[in-house]
């Protein structure tokens, strides 16, 4: 995962860089995932991310660097927290707060994992387009970091569906033990699904080009660890939409049905106005 392999420049500043992909604006993942990689950077590795909290301010300009600030709010006796402002052409584009934990022991309970097909026995993306019959997208026709495998695939048909999907996902390679970068990794690809659950019951989806979607903020707590290259089942839902914006939640387990995260995103979810 180069690309979250951020470049120190300063004390408390690092550079990122974005993928050579024709895009019109960052993946917003992208930017979470570095984000959490400046802050990690600052804070004492025995300590754990358990939560993040970001808000998407401007489209990132895919051709420019990245400059991360990391602002050291606080550093307690069981508490570490971190503020990051990811900064573009002089501007603000995201900022986020993490918080990291010491580990220690309470209290414990978790929802159960909903039972779908095992990944296996799914088609990849690239496998579901070609068998359909329908043409692939370019980034499809790649290497992809983050192998994704959907339960209940809608595809481009737009007829509307209930608000809620479930996706197999895991980094496709075997990664390093640090559990930082698994949290990471798993911060990176909560982004790719997500939002297109509120866009079911009109159906849209990302496919859809008459359809604009874009990430306002994006929440995630941590409560158990995990290997992100190991499969990990993320269940989806849209508990509404409304005022032009979509609100997201998803539950991520481990295959042996461990729930390890929770994920809540809010988003833009517009019909583009026609043209004339």
């Amino acid at each position: 995962m180069k690309l979250l392999d951020l470049e120190p420049i300063e004390v408390n500043i690092f550079r990122g860089v974005s993928p050579d992909e024709n895009r019109q604006r960052i993946f917003g993942g992208q930017v979470a995932g570095q984000a959490l990689v400046a802050a990690a950077r600052t804070v004492d590795p025995e300590r754990h991310v358990h939560s993040l909290h970001a808000y998407f301010l401007r489209a990132g300009d895919p051709k420019v660097p990245v400059l991360y600030e990391v602002d050291r709010i606080r550093d307690g006796g069981s508490f570490t927290t971190r503020r990051v402002v990811a900064i573009q052409h002089g501007r603000a584009i995201f900022n986020m707060s993490a918080s990291f934990q010491v580990p220690e022991e309470g209290y414990d309970h978790a929802f159960p994992m909903p039972e779908v097909p095992p990944p296996e026995e799914l088609p990849t993306m690239r496998e579901r387009f070609l068998s359909a019959g329908v043409d692939l997208p370019d980034f499809l026709d790649r290497p992809r970091p983050i192998d994704i495998r959907h339960v209940d695939w809608a595809g481009p048909d737009r007829t509307p569906r209930p608000p809620h999907q479930h996706v197999w996902l895991r980094a496709d390679g075997t990664l390093p033990d640090d559990p930082i970068l698994h949290t990471i990794v798993l911060t990176y690809a909560s982004d790719m699904t997500l939002l297109d659950t509120a866009t079911l019951p009109h159906g849209g989806s990302w496919f859809d080009p008459t359809m604009f979607m874009a990430s306002l903020d994006h929440a995630m707590w941590f409560h158990r660890p995990f290997r992100a290259d190991d499969w990990l089942l993320y269940a989806q839902d849209s508990p509404n939409a409304s005022g032009g914006r979509g609100l997201s939640r998803g539950l991520v387990f481990t295959r042996d049905g461990t729930l390890v995260a929770t994920v809540m995103q809010e988003g833009l979810i517009r019909r583009a106005r026609p043209a004339g």
